[in-house]
């Protein structure tokens, strides 16, 4: 089961966060962690185990998450491991493709940022629900208003993106054993043989995708879902809990800056 855009239910300190603090957060968490070092990498590899215990989320759950990203993950990692000049590691100096240190170094890197990215995501998904999520983006949405896009529309269209990302890997990991059981081979033969292969697997996705579509639109027009004024059976508002968690992620977010002199520096990066 894959775990990444799901709301997993608990009464912790980070579920009861506001969902403003929880999204800022994750945005300057992210702005630092693109361009971190390996220094503040590690630094923010601390900090987001450390909120684990807090968010009472099992460590499993957050690996789960990562899972779907995998190919990806490697995809940018032999990406900068083959194509990046520098000092030739032994015995690939005689290979046709050279793999120098800097590659390996950069390549690690940019994978363990995107870990990290996925990881702060996942505590923003996991401790927030679909219609806090909803309200908490709309609210910081509503600049969007004076250009005349819908804050609300906005909002509610990411909240349904992410919750639909772990439905539609399903889906997909469903119709892939299905093939298989009719004896579909996927990652096997050659490139027309699995161009058809992918073929068959997207005919179906997308069939269901739309019928997932009507039946969600038939239920939100069933349910008086319209455009204008609306109002939220909760009611935000920051608390000094709010105000707490947002001191500790500027702190952190600015740790590596502060200890820039303090903190080993790697050039290759």
């Amino acid at each position: 089961m894959y775990a990444l855009g799901q709301f997993i239910p608990s009464n912790s300190l980070i579920h009861g966060l506001d969902p403003r603090t929880k999204t800022l957060s994750v945005i300057l968490l992210s702005l630092v962690i693109l361009n971190s070092q390996p220094a503040a990498a590690a630094v923010f590899t601390l900090f987001l185990l450390s909120l684990i215990p807090l968010s009472r989320i099992p460590a499993g759950a957050f690996l789960r998450a990562l899972k779907p990203a995998l190919p990806f993950l490697l995809l940018l990692f032999g990406i900068h491991l083959l194509f990046t000049g520098g000092a030739p590691i032994p015995p690939f100096p005689d290979w046709r493709i050279t793999v120098t240190y800097e590659g390996l170094l950069k390549g690690t890197l940019v994978i363990w940022r995107f870990a990290l990215l996925l990881m702060s995501a996942s505590f923003l998904t996991f401790t927030t629900s679909p219609s806090e999520l909803v309200c908490g983006l709309e609210w910081l949405l509503r600049p969007l208003n004076i250009l005349g896009i819908s804050s609300r529309d906005v909002a509610l269209m990411v909240s349904l993106a992410l919750r639909f990302v772990p439905t539609l890997l399903e889906e997909i990991r469903m119709i892939r054993e299905a093939q298989m059981a009719r004896g579909a081979a996927f990652g096997t033969g050659g490139l027309k043989k699995r161009a058809r292969s992918i073929l068959f697997l997207l005919t179906p996705l997308l069939n269901n995708s739309i019928r997932r579509a009507d039946d969600l639109a038939m239920a939100m027009e069933s349910r008086g879902y319209g455009r204008g004024a609306r109002t939220s059976m909760r009611e935000l508002k920051l608390r000094y809990k709010d105000f707490l968690a947002l001191a500790a992620v500027i702190l952190c977010s600015g740790l590596p800056f502060l200890l820039k002199d303090l903190l080993p520096s790697f050039p290759a990066c």
